[in-house]
């Protein structure tokens, strides 16, 4: 099998007969052919099969009433008391209510409402707590404003709680294959989906994690799960994919994917980056609280907007927006 790489460009200086990736901001006329057992090399975009280029240059649907022609912001929302970054501090409903509204006026497109912890070592939350932690934030958020929100969740009756009180989007970290009710509820009730690569559950997934090929074999992952979802009843324009950094995933490996994040467009979904905070950054980055994480960050960010990401979920949702808005500036000459 072969493998579509897109080289992601945002020069304003863009050849006659360069494609637009994905119907964004950034545009490619070379791709790397990725092979298991052979080297890669580098082709032009036109000579790769019509169905790949289809996967790789059309703009993606709007989800939850989000249009994808300019990087959206997904503010993480943990009504936890034990999130790796910010447990406990937007546990209480009146606190995580004053956040949502914090998150909305700095530039969060939608909010990622969550209340169980999936941070390596975590372990499973009861349903009835899960949808306690959840469902009433949710509900309040909605009351008060139409900002789309997305309930993080493995689990169909927090799911369909949620959705209840008026969630839009379901992003699962497990890849719908941690409850086989989740999948089914969304396509019976029309809910676009988040899927994520993880290798083990919460727990277990860091220790020792291994691949073969981890860019190519997270991209088999969500190509199986895609598939999946669409025989249930899913349409791919419903459908975003999350490579899951950090999720049973080095340092190394971590990287790899970053480096190759346009990747995972010829899947033909609306692509996710969820690498905020996330340690490998504080590794790097030489800050150890995670809480001091954002600069590294929103560079991360960036370099995955770079290669056409469309969805950034974040925790500091101000420093993310300002540093986008520079970028977009500066890049592609739009301003606020």
């Amino acid at each position: 099998m072969t493998y579509y790489r897109p080289i992601p460009s945002t020069d304003r200086a863009r050849p006659t007969g360069a494609f637009p990736l994905a119907g964004g901001w950034a545009w490619f006329d070379t791709v790397e052919a990725l092979h298991r057992d052979a080297p890669s090399r580098l082709i032009p975009a036109a000579d790769i099969p019509a169905d790949a280029l289809e996967n790789l240059t059309k703009p993606r649907a709007p989800i939850a009433g989000l249009t994808f022609d300019t990087p959206r912001l997904m503010g993480i929302l943990n009504v936890t008391p034990d999130s790796f970054s910010d447990g406990g501090e937007h546990f209480s409903p009146d606190a995580a209510l004053a956040h949502a509204r914090a998150m909305t006026e700095q530039g969060a497109d939608i909010l990622d409402i969550g209340g169980e912890s999936t941070r390596p070592g975590s372990t499973e939350v009861d349903i009835e707590e899960e949808i306690r932690r959840t469902a009433p934030v949710i509900g309040a958020i909605r009351a008060e404003m139409a900002t789309p929100i997305s309930i993080d969740t493995r689990k169909a009756p927090v799911a369909r709680a949620a959705h209840k009180d008026g969630a839009d989007l379901v992003n699962d970290v497990a890849g719908f294959t941690f409850d086989p009710a989740l999948a089914p509820y969304c396509a019976e009730n029309g809910l676009p989906v988040c899927v994520m690569h993880a290798q083990g559950t919460p727990d277990i997934m860091q220790k020792d994690p291994r691949y073969d090929n981890v860019a190519l074999d997270v991209y088999d992952h969500l190509a199986a799960r895609v598939t999946a979802l669409e025989t249930l009843g899913i349409p791919r324009e419903r459908i975003i994919v999350d490579p899951g950094i950090g999720f049973g995933k080095t340092l190394e490996h971590n990287l790899t994917l970053l480096q190759n994040l346009a990747l995972f467009h010829g899947l033909g979904c609306a692509v996710l980056l969820g690498a905020s905070r996330k340690r490998f950054i504080g590794t790097i980055g030489g800050a150890e609280s995670a809480r001091h994480r954002a600069p590294g960050s929103v560079a991360v960010a960036l370099a995955g907007v770079a290669q056409g990401v469309q969805l950034l979920r974040i925790h500091d949702v101000r420093e993310t927006a300002e540093a986008l808005r520079l970028w977009q500036a500066a890049t592609l000459g739009r301003l606020p």
